[in-house]
This record gives C-alpha cells, structure tokens and sequence, in this order.
C-alpha cells in the first residue's frame, strides 16, 4: 500500500465510476448491446424520417420549399453565366441617354435640330413613337413592341394621339402594345383591374398584351407573363384577360412557336445580355446612316422598346441575375420571347406536387439504403455529402441540357440529414461503448494490455480522469476522506485517503471491493470471505515489510480495507526494460523477499501475484515492502458466475510471474517462489518474462544472456523450474541458500539498501550506487 513519489494518476488510469454514498448502478453486456441494438434502429428511422419529412414538405408546396428551390434555379443560372442571345431580338431602350442628350441638343439650336423636337422632353410625345415606328417598317423589321402603356390621352394634345393612331392603322399588323393589370385598394377592398391602351388605338389589327410578370417568393421573376392572369384567377381577382405581351408581339411577328412545355423564363443571362440601342439614335441623322446603317439592323427584327431609364424604375430581380443587379421589364420581355421563340421554357419535369413529394420519398430513401450500407459512421457522413452533390450535379446537368427542374435543395438538405444522423447516432453509440470500456478499464486497469490501450488513448484517460476527480473529498465510514485513486485492479480500487480521526489526519490506503455479483447470495458469501480475508492481512501486517491493517468495514454493501500507507516507490522503477542490474543487488532483491515470503507462507497464505510493481521501495530505510495479497481476487474469483468469465479474470496472476500451476488455478507454495525468481532473471537480463524462450523441456533459457555465478544461475534455475516439485519447497529453504551465496560473494560496502526521505523525488538506480548494463528491449512491460 504505497503512493509514488511523482503522480501516479498518469500510470494508474484511476476509477471509472462517478460513485456516491449509494449503491452503483453495473450495466451489463446484454444492457449494452440493447442500447447498441437501439441506437442502431433509430438511426435508421431519423433517416426514414427525413425521407418521408422532405416528400412531405415537397408536396406541400409551401412557401419556403419553393424559396428554397428557386435560389437553386437561381444559383444554376449564375454558374452557367451569360450565352450569346438570339440575334433577331433588339431592344430599342428609353435610357437616360435618350432622355438628356435629345433635350440638351434641342435647346442648343432648335433648328439644327429640329428632328429631335418631338424628344425635347420626357414623356416624349406619341408622334415620336409613330416616326420610329415608320422608319423601322420602312426597313423591314418583323415587328415592334412598345412596352409602354398609352392608356391616357397625350399630354401634347389630341393631335399627337391622332398621329400615333395613323401609324398604327398602317402598320398595326406589326405592332403590339403593352396593357397593365392594376391593384386598387377601395373602402371595399382590393381588387385588380386591366389597364389597356386607349381605346383609339385599338385598331383591329394591332396586337396587344398584359406586361405584368409574377414575383415569386424570393422577390424574382421567374416565370412567363402569361402566368400572371392564372394568379389572378387563383385569388378571384380577374376580371378580363388579354395574352401576355410576349405572345402578342410573336403574333405581330407573324411567328409559330411551339408551345412551352413549361412556365420558367429561359434567361440568357443578367442585366445587358440583349443588344440595347438608345431610343433616340433611330430620329437621329448621323446615328441613323452610320452604325445603323440606314436601319438594316433591325431588318428582320422583333424590335422591342421601353423603358430602361433609372427615373421610371421599372427593374425587377430576376432569377439569373444577383439580388442587387435588377434588370429592366423591357429586357426581361426580350427573354421571354426569346424563350418562347426557342421552345427553351424552363420545366418543372413532375407537374403536380403529390408526384414531387412521391420522387423525393423514393430519391432520398434509396440513398439513406445506400449510407446505411457502409459500417462506418464517418463514411456515412461522407456519402451522403458525395450523394448530396451527385444529385446537385444532374439537377443542374437537367437544367442546362434540356431546361429541366426537379426537387433539389429539400432532397439535398435531407441527404445530408440523413448522413448527420447516422453519423450522430454513431457518436452517441460509440461513446456508450467508450463508457463501457472505461467501465471495464477501471476494473482490469493492472492488465498489460488494458494500460497500453489506456496509454494510446488521450481520450480515455481524460474521461478516467474526470471521474477521478469526482471521487476526491468523499468520506467513507464518515471518518476517511479521499485524496486520489492511486489504482485499480481487476475487482478492487485503491485509494489514498486521510484519517480525519486521527491527529494530524495521517495519510492511509483504503482498497474497496467491489464484487461482481451483487445478488443476496454472492453479496453473503463474499462478506464471509472478506472478514476471512481481513483477519489474514491482520496477522500479516505484524510484519514490518507488509503494510498494517488498520480498518476494514462495510457500507453500502460494499467492502473496504484501511492499510498503511507506504511512502515509496514501486520496484518496477528500478527494473525499466533493457536494463539489467549487477548480482549483488540481484541477491539482495531477492534474499529481502524471500525473508518476507517466509513469513507469509508460515501463515499459511500464498500471494499469487509478486511482481515488480506490488513491491514497493520504502523510502525510509530503503526496504521492499510486499502489496496486494489477492485478497480482493480470492474473494471475487470464488463468486465469479458463468457469463461473468472473462480475458481479464481466467486466473489470478501476471503473465511472466505466475507459473503453470497456478495459471490452472493449483496454487502452491513454491509459486510465490517461482515469481521470486523471474523478479530476478528480469533484474539480471533486462527483459520481461514472457519474452524469455524456453526448450523444449519447458525451462526458461536465460543464464547465456548475462554473465552471473553458477551458484546464483544454479539457485534461480531451481527457482523457476517448470514442475513445481523440482523447486525449492519452501521459502526458507530459499532463503537459506541465497544467504549462502550472499556470505561468499564479495560484496561492496557501499552497495547497500539506500535512505530516501523526500517525498517530492523518486531514487533512481544511479542514485543508488547500483551498477547497471543495457540491453536490447524487445518490448515494453506493465506490470
């Protein structure tokens, strides 16, 4: 029972239970794997739920699906980025141009430029429209679209009106005019109302068509104007309808178009894509007969004109343009005719939202089966991103190739939900498992392979770590107040504590019990076996080299052992591997143990586990103390049930030190003394046990690794032989032939056992005046 003189936390992985005063509550393996089992079954049903969540939310066509699915559209239209437009469309633009210059040129000389009188100010007067329109028929453009509503009587008087109207008798077969639907608020309430051209203008050959485009939910224009009308009939706000202002002006153009599949406008791109010539450059000489060539630019054209000037402000956001890059209504037209022109109408693919929400069930079902079908939990996640993407990538190989839409951004999203959530349950699944395992760590922490997997594992020892501290400052017996866990073995954990009852509340060691079977049964026959026990360590602790007993009690069904405390070191620190010490300190090793031993054997009890680290160094005088008698293990392996065996319980003693009687559960006398004896081969060669070979009879070969006496060789080879009857029967006997050995040798009277009273460093075999040798160290022990 001893604290090292540096922290032990760090070797010693400590408690893996947050205990209280009350009873701890032991999940079981069939416990575990039902929360696994669990775990596992909701992950597939938050995936089914997502699946089944997106359908629905797709079929219910509410406002945020279709957000979500137009900033994709959108997203599409900017990474396709600007294409050449149809050449036979061209926008006669109304610019802040041909609003200034035509004015500042008039004032300057009236009469220089007296073909520009009809632009001196804005409104323009409809006389400029009929002479831009009579030029350009002269030049045999298809047809013209004015995108302006002349819907009151000319400013200028009925005589300009009367000269628009002799144009458009004329030419009226190729012209359209533009009507706007309305929205009036009365004391009555809203209603919308048709606002068309003057009715003098209606000639019967002219076309004429609503200009109105739907805003969609994301404040863009998506769709045709021939969908506005529909919207009105939706909300009974119709009252008559007239074609979109597009159809009007292919109807002029005397065009045949195919009918669109579906409603989405077809943009060539932002704001600027279509070629826009100044209004006013037509009425202009010089512009006219140079780069327009005396109008044959516009031969064979639908010319549409309107306004893009900042005053009118008529722009609106549009799908392939950014929220801050509005484009005119006059150029939106201009893409829409285009699209219908081309047959290039953007598509919903599935029409009706009962089918959408039906698509989406099955696209995200199938690809939550094919996450599933990978086992690991970051892969999952992986998947659905790769999915995710696939599925983003023919969306938008649909939507360049044929125009086509399907659900996106809902499966996309839930795609990926489905990933989270496996890779979610994965998390919480595994840190069950992690829990687990530190459960099972605390319990089997002196296990070689338990503490190298602790060793590698930054995480585990934190989460030791914090329940470590969770146990400091807990009374037992409302007199032991915990300080720290300094270890654990398989079925018990130590602690040192202070003795608040005592003056100077003195440091003392408390080992608790903890049985694995909890039942009335078990808990009976191991409170029998630990009061057996107890009386046993009281009889050994008279020894000087084997710490005193000086409490045991029970509370909460569970078992304690108050032992003194040690101030040392563990013998292993002495004995690091690939390091080897001379004979002398060997045999002085071994005869202080065998003196030890031969007390406890004459009480009748054998230790089971001698090995490095249950011997400690006491720093006082330099002595070896002999630690943990398996007490805790006789008592808890005799209560073992069936399905409770496991790796770490299949016999009481460490690999290397317990020989093969004892592995089998025969325990004899001179096993102690085979320990013994491995403790100093070890110290003599450097290298741990279970790494010595044997021949073929069985025997460990180690006497031609290091360079000792034959008398020394002679007395250890009969320490360790493999049948327990051909070694020494007993610890005196032992005994008695290594203090022969020691009489004989010469031995350096400096060379003895070393005094160390500081608590705050650890002695060191250097300090010790101990001459060492290196070896090789084919590996690392544990002990």
């Amino acid at each position: 029972m001893a604290e090292e003189s540096t922290s032990t936390l760090t070797k010693n992985s400590v408690s893996a239970a947050n205990r209280l005063p009350s009873k701890p509550t032991k999940v079981t393996s069939t416990t575990a794997a039902r929360q696994s089992r669990w775990i596992v079954r909701l992950g597939h049903l938050l995936a089914g739920t997502w699946a089944i969540g997106a359908a629905v939310l797709t079929a219910s066509g509410w406002d945020l699906v279709q957000l979500m699915e137009n900033q994709v559209l959108s997203h599409f239209f900017q990474v396709r980025g600007p294409i050449v437009p149809p050449e036979d469309i061209v926008i006669l633009a109304i610019d802040d141009q041909s609003i200034s210059v035509p004015e500042q040129y008039y004032k300057t000389d009236a009469q220089q430029y007296a073909y520009l009188e009809t632009l001196k100010s804005f409104p323009y007067k409809r006389a400029a429209y009929a002479q831009v329109i009579t030029k350009l028929m002269k030049a045999g453009v298809r047809c013209v679209g004015l995108g302006l509503v002349f819907d009151t009587p000319s400013s200028y008087g009925p005589n300009d009106d009367r000269q628009l109207q002799a144009t458009l008798k004329k030419y009226g077969s190729k012209v359209a005019l533009a009507a706007l639907y309305e929205n009036f608020e009365t004391h009555q309430g809203s209603f919308t109302q048709l606002t068309p051209p003057q009715q003098m203008f209606h000639t019967e050959s002219v076309s004429i068509g609503s200009v109105n485009f739907p805003l969609e939910v994301d404040g863009k224009v998506h769709r045709l104007a021939s969908e506005f009308p529909k919207l009105l009939d939706q909300e009974n706000l119709f009252t008559n309808r007239l074609p979109a202002f597009d159809e009007a002006v292919l109807r002029a153009a005397q065009l045949n178009y195919p009918q669109p599949k579906g409603d989405g406008i077809y943009f060539w791109g932002p704001a600027g894509t279509f070629e826009q010539i100044p209004f006013w450059h037509v009425l202009d000489p010089e512009n006219w007969n140079t780069y327009l060539q005396q109008g044959k630019v516009f031969k064979n054209k639908i010319v549409l004109i309107g306004s893009t000037d900042k005053l009118n402000n008529d722009y609106y956001p549009v799908a392939a343009s950014k929220s801050p890059e509005p484009m005119s209504g006059i150029e939106i037209h201009a893409n829409a005719i285009a699209t219908l022109m081309t047959g290039k109408a953007i598509t919903q693919e599935i029409q009706t939202l009962p089918l959408r929400g039906l698509f989406v069930l099955i696209l995200v079902g199938t690809s939550a089966l094919i996450i599933s079908r990978n086992k690991h939990s970051l892969n999952r996640f992986l998947y659905s991103l790769v999915l995710s993407g696939t599925w983003l990538g023919i969306s938008y190989g649909l939507f360049v190739s044929d125009g086509l839409i399907f659900p996106t951004s809902i499966p996309m999203v839930a795609i990926v939900c489905c990933g989270l959530s496996y890779l979610g349950t994965s998390m919480v699944r595994e840190n069950i498992r992690k829990r687990q395992l530190v459960d099972i760590f605390q319990k089997y922490k002196t296990s070689p392979v338990v503490q190298e997997i602790i060793s590698q594992q930054d995480d585990l020892q934190d989460l030791i770590q914090e329940r470590d501290l969770a146990l400091s400052g807990k009374m037992l017996a409302l007199r032991y107040r915990i300080i720290k866990v300094l270890g654990a073995g398989g079925f018990s954990e130590t602690y040192v504590a202070e003795d608040t009852q005592r003056p100077g509340n003195p440091r003392c060691v408390v080992k608790q019990l903890k049985p694995s079977n909890t039942k009335p049964g078990g808990l009976q026959l191991a409170r029998r076996l630990f009061n057996s026990e107890a009386q046993t360590l009281e009889k050994l602790g008279n020894h000087p080299q084997i710490p005193q007993l000086l409490a045991y009690f029970e509370e909460d069904e569970e078992f304690y052992l108050i032992q003194e405390y040690i101030l040392g070191h563990p013998l292993n620190h002495e004995l690091p591997p690939g390091r080897a010490i001379e004979e002398i300190a060997v045999i002085k090793i071994i005869k202080d143990l065998l003196q030890t031993l031969t007390f406890v054997h004459e009480n009748n009890v054998i230790h089971r586990d001698i090995k490095p680290s249950n011997i400690i160094r006491r720093h006082s005088d330099g002595k070896l103390v002999l630690i943990d008698f398996g007490a805790v293990k006789e008592v808890t392996g005799k209560q073992l049930e069936p399905q409770e065996q496991t790796a770490f319980t299949i016999g009481i003693g460490t690999q290397g030190y317990a020989p093969t009687e004892q592995c089998l559960g025969r325990p004899q006398y001179s096993s102690d003394i085979y320990a013994v004896g491995m403790l100093g081969i070890k110290a003599l060669t450097g290298i741990t046990p279970r790494e010595l070979e044997r021949d073929a009879d069985g025997q460990i070969k180690w006497s031609d690794r290091v360079q000792v006496s034959d008398s020394l060789v002679k007395i250890l080879t009969t320490m360790v032989q493999d049948d327990f009857k051909q070694r020494y029967q007993s610890a005196s006997e032992a005994l008695k032939t290594v203090e022969a050995l020691e009489a004989t040798s010469i031995i350096n009277p400096q060379s003895g056992y070393p005094t160390q009273q500081n608590d705050s460093s650890m002695s060191t075999l250097d300090e010790l005046n101990i001459t060492t040798k290196s070896y090789p160290a084919r590996s690392s022990e544990t002990t």
